[in-house]
């Protein structure tokens, strides 16, 4: 075995010990462990009530003759659908599993 090789148990998992420093190694800064415990505050459908809401505005924009409004509140749709994936993980699986 290598010296880089994690060390298993009989039954070919990592020690606790070995899962606990991997964790430390990989563990989230103040900044990001912040924002996420802020963000898991707020319920998911909003991001997705958000999306729908700027595909309505844009579609409203496109209909009065407003391209670049409809174009540019158009465009926000996937980040907020994307702030509401991450906001799902955040929730369900933890950044952190230390803190």
């Amino acid at each position: 075995m290598s010296a880089t090789a994690p060390r298993t148990t009989e039954t070919g998992s990592r020690s606790t010990g070995q899962q606990g420093e991997e964790l430390r190694q990989h563990s989230e800064g103040t900044v990001a462990r912040t924002i996420e415990q802020q963000t898991a505050k707020l319920p998911s459908d909003i991001f997705l009530w958000a999306a729908l809401g700027s595909m309505g505005i844009s579609a409203l924009l496109q209909l009065t003759g407003k391209q670049k409004e409809s174009l540019f509140v158009g465009q926000w749709a996937s980040p907020l659908l994307l702030f509401g994936v991450y906001n799902k993980i955040v929730k369900v699986a933890g950044s952190d599993q230390l803190s």
